[in-house]
């Protein structure tokens, strides 16, 4: 049988990143130049410069990648690209790029959600894990419960109805002045504090037992400190981290092994940037032995943004036969269920 070779690119946000990966399971290179230290000086992501660095890097960290793996172009048997969702200047860079490659090499196109990717990298490390399982996505802009049906069939069981965790974490980490990035800062600071130090709301939605909803305790923390500035109180931001945090990582794990029980799932699978959160995996560790469920987590290298990922799903996509044509456009607000480029089957599970 041959091997199916396929060149992922990556450039929804501010990591501009291709990556090599044969057959779906074996990442041949994984190529990643990381934009942190130039946003860090704004205290965020700034779209414009996210931009002009992915123009500036992409061909160098594709042909990084394709001499890491040690293969020819030609070699390739097919281009996936994250085609959305993301920041719409950066996504083009990486679309545009990929549709260049494909039609000069003659290569099938593919295009691949961004977030499915994350789930996807389940699969590199996890040699034998297969659908159905269900899937926690916790990232930057994205929370949801995910049902993987099938390698290309998912089902969301649950969402957030405001803040995404990553984003929250992002807030509050400027907040309590611990700036940018905030998700590994605030993980960072939390091992010095005392996560019973404040009582943090842990937010449930009424008519919807697996939704999310993180807005409430970003708003609990920022009264928090307001309250305590007016009465001219210490803050020890340390203890509002550990706070904070596990308010979160309570009703992530919480609202996962629930849902893994109620659909009669064995397996549980975590992904995105939040994924690398130290508390979380500890906490979801101990759920799920608890509970009887087989945890699969990725490395926190293939946990950010990253193009293995994008390779991988692009295999399985390109299995499936979801070839794009080259009027392919960057779709940066693409919603789950709208995923009419590569003909997944995606749906909502109304509750």
């Amino acid at each position: 049988m041959k091997d199916i070779l396929i060149l992922g690119i990556e450039t929804s946000c501010d990591e501009t990143a291709a990556a090599v990966v044969k057959n779906g399971r074996e990442v041949l290179s994984n190529v990643i130049f990381s934009q942190i230290d130039i946003h860090t000086l704004y205290g965020g992501v700034v779209p414009e410069i996210a931009s002009r660095k992915h123009i500036e890097k992409i061909n160098q960290v594709i042909e990084k990648s394709l001499e890491d793996a040690e293969i020819s172009l030609q070699e390739v048997d097919a281009v996936a690209v994250t085609y959305g969702p993301g920041l719409v200047g950066a996504l083009l860079v990486g679309v545009g790029t990929a549709k260049g490659i494909a039609y000069a090499a003659g290569k099938p196109l593919v295009a691949v959600h961004h977030i499915e990717g994350h789930i996807a990298a389940n699969y590199i490390e996890h040699q034998t894990l297969e659908p159905p399982f269900l899937c926690l996505v916790v990232s930057g802009g994205h929370t949801h419960l995910v049902r993987v049906e099938d390698y290309t069939s998912f089902e969301i069981i649950g969402r957030t109805h405001d803040d995404a965790a990553g984003e929250a974490f992002d807030k509050v980490a400027r907040a309590i002045g611990l700036g940018y990035p905030g998700g590994p800062k605030i993980d960072q600071a939390a091992k010095e504090g005392n996560p019973k130090a404040i009582d943090f709301p842990r937010a449930k939605i009424a008519d919807s037992a697996y939704d999310f909803s993180f807005s409430g305790v970003k708003s609990a923390v920022l009264n928090y400190l307001n309250q305590c500035e007016m009465k001219k109180l210490p803050v020890k931001r340390e203890d509002v981290a550990a706070s904070f945090q596990q308010a979160v990582v309570d009703v992530l794990v919480d609202h996962a092994v629930r849902a893994a029980g109620a659909l009669g799932e064995k397996k549980l699978a975590v992904a995105g940037g939040v994924a690398a959160n130290s508390c979380l995996r500890s906490a979801m560790e101990q759920a799920c032995k608890e509970n009887g469920l087989e945890l699969c987590y990725p490395s926190p290298v293939y946990c950010t943004d990253n193009a293995a990922m994008i390779a991988v799903q692009g295999y399985y996509e390109y299995k499936k036969g979801n070839i794009c044509d080259l009027d392919l456009n960057a779709i940066p607000n693409l919603k789950i269920g709208e995923d009419k480029f590569t003909g997944t089957n995606i749906s909502y599970l109304e509750k």
